[in-house]
């Protein structure tokens, strides 16, 4: 046979310069797996060293030990749960015995021949001790036998045969790691924590006939309800509207009144007119009637509702009395705002100008719903005031807006020119959109459905074309270009008092007079995110300030909770509402009616606060 191979190992050139594979100078993973079971063996105890070592050929179960054990080892709690049929409840365990149960009690616990007798008049069950009668023994060997015992083990057996017992798992949870991990108040500012200014709004005297000599009348006097408040979007200037009938302008810095304007003699000089006109209807009516309706003619209409001009350019304000709105130009504007604010009151005026001379009110309303509801009018005329600006040309009333109904809110658009009013009892008509720049009005519902309610408070979408109307106990949203219904938010409350909206138009808050605030989410339900009940009594105001993550609330009680209320681009994340200070002490309530309304400052993380003790305070981070 031919040998191929021969036993002579030689070296060839084929895969002599090959490096040894990374394999071999690594541990073995089969070793390492055994060392990992081995070493976890041990640590349960199944296994000891002498086993490693070899001493031991098998595992050792149980140590052997000498320390006392349990016999059972709790063995008949499991076959209690082992059983089948219905689950074992223990009976309830009879109370430790009292010191007037002892065989030697104390004299004050052995009752008297009137306290032996009132016990036998009453129910076993209404005795102090039920059957027995504490009783006092020489020694432990003259205690007999108790003679109800018996009745009492019956009793105690049909008790527990015919109550019904329910098991209740005991869960030991920690209270605090079931509230919310809050941040610090401190650090969550800035945010008002003191008062800082107070506006004092003068007293309002009105005649009244007198009882007791006829045909004289009397001057009283009164304190002003501050009703409602406005900032200019610099800050600098603050509104305010009182029961008065006077509109008032203060310095923001130094807290000094600019000017005044008497809204509701404007309103009472436009209705006299009319009167005069019409015939006297109520001839027959009492002297008592007459005399409570010329007090009620004689005391001045209060100012419900007053917002100044959110745009910086344009520099005027629109005030609610009654059933009118009025415009005033506030001349406070610069070069170049004055110039924006002349053209855009100038064509109202004009258009009120032509209405009024060619004896036509609704001469420049095209919609024939809305000529029925409103009517544009000039103002009486009044001595020309001097604007406080150089650049103004207009300053005081330049037009009313007169509906058939008393108005209860006035808002602007965020753009400055248009805006709505709304009056609870016109039915359909209780929303009305006007357009300063044109002085035209439209009347965007042309019914009301059946549990609508009356209409509370409107407002405008900041940013998109929706209109948000909330009647008694609902807020329905509306979209103005497709004239559909968009959304209806439940709130739950019995009555809502004021709304406003978020400065990203995601949120919205609604107060009530039943204590509570609501916060909504548009994005993700028709209801609230959260509800918040912090105050005593109603909610007369709710609103966000527009540049810090600040949000509150005023209330009859006479404080503002003020809160921290973070809103976070991250759509994952939900809002952030940290209560953070309550503002006491600033107003005192008066018959029943404390904060009436407040407003945040437009720059600074101030608050302004009005309340029906005639006081205007301004809270400040200090």
């Amino acid at each position: 046979m031919i040998d191929y191979y021969s036993s002579i190992k030689e070296v060839s050139g084929l895969n002599t310069n090959r490096y040894e594979p990374k394999a071999r100078f690594q541990p073995s993973k089969y070793d390492k797996l055994l060392v990992r079971r081995l070493l976890h063996r041990l640590k349960c105890g199944s296994i000891d060293m002498d086993y490693l070592r070899n001493k031991q050929k098998k595992p050792h179960e149980q140590p052997d030990t000498k320390d006392p054990f349990l016999l059972w080892h709790g063995d008949e709690e499991d076959e209690l749960h082992m059983r089948k049929g219905p689950q074992h409840i223990a009976p309830p365990k009879k109370p430790p015995p009292t010191h007037a149960e002892s065989y030697n009690p104390s004299e004050e616990y052995l009752p008297t021949d009137e306290q032996l007798k009132e016990w036998e008049e009453l129910e076993t069950a209404d005795r102090p001790h039920g059957l027995f009668v504490p009783t006092k023994f020489k020694n432990l060997r003259s205690v007999g036998s108790y003679q109800h015992s018996v009745r009492e083990a019956f009793e105690r057996c049909l008790d527990l045969y015919l109550c019904p017992r329910v098991m209740k798992r005991r869960l030991n949870i920690d209270p605090e790691s079931l509230v919310p991990s809050l941040p610090r108040a401190a650090d969550l500012r800035p945010f008002p924590t003191a008062m800082a200014v107070q506006f004092d709004t003068p007293a309002m005297t009105y005649s009244v006939k007198s009882a007791e000599e006829e045909g004289e009348s009397k001057e009283v006097e009164e304190t002003a309800m501050v009703r409602c408040l406005s900032v200019s979007p610099d800050g600098q200037y603050l509104v305010s509207g009182a029961s008065d009938g006077f509109v008032r302008m203060w310095e923001v810095q130094t807290g000094r009144l600019l000017r005044s304007w008497n809204i509701a003699a404007l309103v009472l000089a436009d209705k006299k007119d009319k009167e005069e006109e019409k015939a006297d209807e109520n001839e027959n009516e009492t002297t008592t009637k007459e005399e409570d309706s010329e007090q009620d003619k004689n005391k001045p209409k209060p100012v419900v509702s007053i917002e100044w001009n959110p745009n910086s350019s344009h520099h005027c304000l629109i005030a609610a009395v009654e059933n009118c709105a009025v415009i005033i130009a506030t001349g406070t504007g610069g070069s170049d705002d004055a110039e924006l604010t002349d053209a855009l009151l100038s064509s109202a005026y004009n258009k009120r100008s032509a209405a009024g001379s060619t004896g036509g009110d609704n001469a420049n309303i095209n919609n024939s719903r809305a000529a029925k509801a409103v009517k544009w009018l000039p103002p009486p005329k009044t001595k020309r005031e001097t604007p406080l600006s150089a650049y103004a040309t207009f300053s005081g009333p330049i037009t009313i807006l007169r509906t058939n109904k008393e108005m209860a809110k006035v808002k602007w658009h965020k753009k400055g020119d248009y805006f709505l009013t709304v009056s609870p009892k016109a039915n359909a008509a209780s929303v009305l959109i006007h357009q300063l720049s044109k002085a035209s009005s439209q009347q965007p519902f042309g019914k009301v459905k059946k549990g609508f309610g009356e209409i509370q408070c409107a407002c405008f979408h900041p940013t998109k074309p929706f209109l948000f109307v909330a009647s008694i106990q609902h807020v329905r949203v509306y979209h103005l270009i497709k004239q559909s219904m968009v959304k209806r938010l439940l709130s739950g409350c019995r009555w809502i008092s004021s709304i406003d909206i978020h400065p990203s138009g995601d949120h919205v808050i609604i107060g009530s007079l039943d204590r509570r605030m609501c916060w909504f989410d548009l994005d993700l339900s028709n209801t609230p995110y959260k509800t918040l009940k912090y105050h005593e009594r109603a909610i007369r105001s709710v609103g966000f300030h527009r540049r810090y993550p600040l949000m509150a609330s005023s209330s009859d009680d006479g404080s503002i909770h003020v809160f921290h209320s973070m809103v976070y681009s991250d759509l994952m994340r939900n809002p952030l509402v940290v209560p953070v200070k309550v503002l006491r002490g600033g107003h005192s309530v008066v018959n029943k009616l404390g904060v009436l309304d407040f407003v945040f400052h437009p720059t600074q993380p101030w608050l302004f606060s009005a309340g029906a003790d005639g006081k205007i305070i301004l809270y400040q981070d200090i």
